[in-house]
């Protein structure tokens, strides 16, 4: 049973089968958000969906970027992401219409950010999750069986 279903702008429907939340800066050792850390923080974030999901492709949606009127220290000035880091796995019907449907399912992993830990459900998701090209993005998998 899915977590979610999201209707995505082409129309397809794609089940939410697991996601995880984290706190953007809960584990920011020391120092300020910047992008140097930034992009490190998004980095492992991807190497971590591609961890817990071998085989399935993934696909980050670039997180929007605040800079806030701070002082810039040694790194460079504030750059400050949403509160909330997701990685979810989405699933729906085979893309390759001529596979069983029943043995295939299309896979996609995402990485994305968001303010609130919220579950994005419906037409209500965040609409860069709603525009994914789950056709470019996702990739038939054999259903377990």
């Amino acid at each position: 049973m899915a977590l979610a279903r999201l209707v995505l702008a082409s129309g397809r429907s794609v089940d939410l089968a697991e996601l995880r939340f984290t706190s953007t800066y809960g584990d920011l050792p020391a120092g300020y958000p910047c992008k140097p850390v930034n992009d490190l923080r998004i980095a492992r974030l991807v190497r971590a969906a591609e961890r817990a999901r071998p085989g399935t492709p993934v696909h980050l949606v670039p997180p929007a970027r605040e800079y806030p009127d701070q002082y810039a220290g040694g790194l460079g000035p504030v750059e400050v992401l949403p509160a909330v880091a997701c990685l979810g796995t989405f699933q729906s019907t085979a893309l390759d219409p001529a596979r069983d449907p029943v043995a295939y399912r299309s896979r996609l992993v995402v990485v994305w950010f968001q303010a609130t830990p919220r579950l994005p459900s419906g037409c209500d998701a965040e609409p860069a999750l709603r525009d994914l090209d789950w056709a470019a993005l996702a990739r038939d998998a054999r259903t377990a069986s």
